[in-house]
């Protein structure tokens, strides 16, 4: 039983041993004593643990700012760590503010850090511009000619603007922007191969920066090509359009033709109808007038032998032709075989 309650006892102050160094980091509060900082065991370390947040990366946090000459009290930490910051990296953030003389806060640090922002990269990105290198921009000279260029963007983070401002995307895009603007502005390609420079400081006085969370230092030409003509393929697609067009209404016409000349053809058979239901209408008209005894016999053999004669006549004149015809190509050949015998 006295054994039984031993283990009891022993198991009892493991408990309380646990819960008490738990609860007292006691490892922490003389780290943090003999680096400087004045932190208090039930108010602080023990608080924190009430509030459900960890000491350890508060208290280093703290030993980092305070070795580094940044004063930061550890509530503001604290706060910044319930509100879902990185507390370590704020720290830093601060630390290299501090060291090259960039009026940096607290405050405005841990909102750079809630806002999503790498606070500790835009303080870098603040001390060393970062070159920002633009895709390939394709612009038109006046004289329809591409230009290709690329460019590139030295920025430096403004920490002031850090927070609702534009991103690196913006900035790129209001380049392209300003180079196609420029580029579209130059009389012909050539002056801009000559003169690339004169893009970059058109596109600088833009003021293109506004807004953003970065100042543009400079902006550099890389590189300049001349790409398509593209003023020649839109005239060439212009006259094949007006080609096309031209074909559409040639046919057009040729069509209406086509049609009028139908209509003309079918004009002059119903004509040549009336004309052959006319002549049927002849013969009735000489029984009817045989009938009302006003043509007699001998009147109709006269209109027969006349039209008799006027069909021989006819005839004769087209046989004279075709002999006459036949006559001069045989005195021909007569007068050619004589000049040969006279040879």
């Amino acid at each position: 039983m006295e054994e039984y309650f031993g283990l009891v006892i022993i198991g009892a102050v493991l408990v309380f041993l646990f819960t008490f160094f738990y609860f007292v980091p006691i490892g922490l509060w003389i780290t943090a004593f003999f680096s400087g900082v004045r932190i208090k065991i039930f108010s602080d370390l023990v608080g924190m643990r009430l509030r459900k947040v960890p000491p350890a990366p508060i208290v280093k946090a703290a030993i980092t700012a305070t070795k580094a000459g940044v004063n930061i009290s550890m509530s503001n930490l604290e706060a910044h760590y319930l509100a879902g910051g990185n507390v370590q990296r704020v720290v830093n953030a601060l630390i290299s503010a501090d060291k090259a003389n960039i009026g940096l806060s607290f405050e405005r640090a841990a909102a750079i850090d809630l806002a999503g922002r790498n606070v500790f990269e835009a303080v870098q990105i603040s001390v060393n511009p970062k070159v920002i290198n633009t895709p390939v921009i394709t612009a038109l000279a006046k004289d329809g000619i591409q230009v290709k260029a690329t460019a590139r963007v030295t920025v430096r983070a403004n920490l002031d603007r850090l927070v609702g401002g534009a991103t690196e995307e913006t900035v790129l895009a209001r380049v392209g922007e300003g180079v196609v603007t420029s580029v579209g502005s130059s009389v012909d390609h050539k002056a801009v191969l000559e003169n690339p420079d004169q893009i970059s400081k058109v596109v600088l006085d833009k003021g293109l920066d506004s807004g953003t969370a970065f100042d543009i230092l400079s902006i550099d030409i890389a590189d300049v090509d001349v790409g398509d003509n593209v003023g020649a393929k839109l005239q060439t697609d212009q006259a094949n359009a007006d080609l096309q067009v031209a074909r559409a209404k040639a046919e057009e016409r040729r069509a209406m033709a086509v049609a009028q000349e139908q209509e003309n053809s079918a004009k002059i058979e119903e004509m040549r109808a009336r004309v052959v239901q006319a002549e049927a209408e002849v013969p009735k008209a000489i029984a009817e007038a045989f009938r009302a005894g006003r043509l007699g016999v001998m009147d109709y053999y006269n209109m027969k032998n006349v039209m008799a004669d006027t069909d021989m006549r006819e005839s004769i004149a087209q046989g004279g032709e075709e002999e006459g015809g036949s006559e001069e190509s045989s005195s021909g050949s007569i007068s050619s075989s004589s000049s040969k015998k006279k040879k």
